[in-house]
């Protein structure tokens, strides 16, 4: 895939995060192109969640810089990032588990005025997602988890992004359910919305994506394609348990 930069819809340089005394990002670089599904893997405490909070600006970087579309971001407060199509699914979903499915997917659109666009979102999640549909009526809270996680990120459909952030999108799922997952990733990859992808199911994440980072200790200890990743022999032993 070409990386020019007219395609670069995020790039991350040399980003350093801080919680008080402890450094958790140590100068992460990682770049993300019109068409791709980038990966990080890496283990619990790597830094991979805390990357993806410090690009929506709800983590302060205390180094580097953050660039949406060649628009450095320091400044853009987080919900004019989600405005201009910067969306991310957080780790543990966070729906509201009282209003309906339906309800859930309307507060993704809640600043949009494109009443037809808005109907023509509603199918396109609910192509992605028939189980939705099947479950329009019912609370948040009653659906399962896999259920739960497919509202999370059909909410964040309706946003329109331009770059979509997913983390842990597999967490806790039966591996049903981790498969239906992945294969909507791919849906959604192929409607056009390139998609950053933190997860702990090494394996599943570099099939479905194009190029990966492994963390470790908040630094990049590796990158490549996610062909050549998931054959380094160091990466088999640390994530894939060979």
């Amino acid at each position: 895939m070409s990386s020019s930069a007219a395609e670069r819809v995020l790039e991350v340089r040399d980003l350093r995060v801080s919680y008080g005394a402890i450094e958790a990002l140590k100068g992460v670089s990682l770049t993300l192109d019109e068409g791709e599904i980038v990966t990080l893997i890496g283990a619990n405490g790597a830094g991979k969640s805390t990357t993806l909070r410090s690009i929506m600006g709800l983590v302060p970087a205390s180094g580097g810089q953050i660039l949406f579309h060649g628009r450095p971001t320091g400044e853009i407060p987080t919900h004019k990032l989600v405005r201009d199509g910067l969306i991310l699914v957080p780790e543990g979903r966070a729906i509201f588990a009282n209003l309906s499915v339906k309800e859930n997917l309307e507060m993704g659109a809640y600043s949009r005025r494109d009443g037809k666009g808005i109907e023509e979102s509603f199918e396109k999640v609910y192509s992605i997602f028939p189980r939705l549909k099947e479950r329009e009526k019912q609370t948040g809270g009653t659906l399962s988890g896999g259920e739960q996680q497919m509202l999370a990120i059909g909410r964040a459909l309706m946003s329109r992004p331009k770059v979509l952030l997913l983390d842990e999108p597999s967490l806790g799922l039966a591996p049903v359910l981790v498969h239906k997952i992945f294969e909507a990733i791919e849906a959604i990859h192929r409607e056009g919305t390139p998609v950053l992808l933190v997860e702990q199911n090494a394996m599943a994440a570099l099939k479905h994506s194009n190029r990966a980072y492994v963390l470790e200790t908040g630094t990049v200890a590796l990158e490549g394609s996610s062909a050549d990743v998931l054959a380094n022999p160091r990466v088999k032993e640390a994530y894939l348990g060979e």
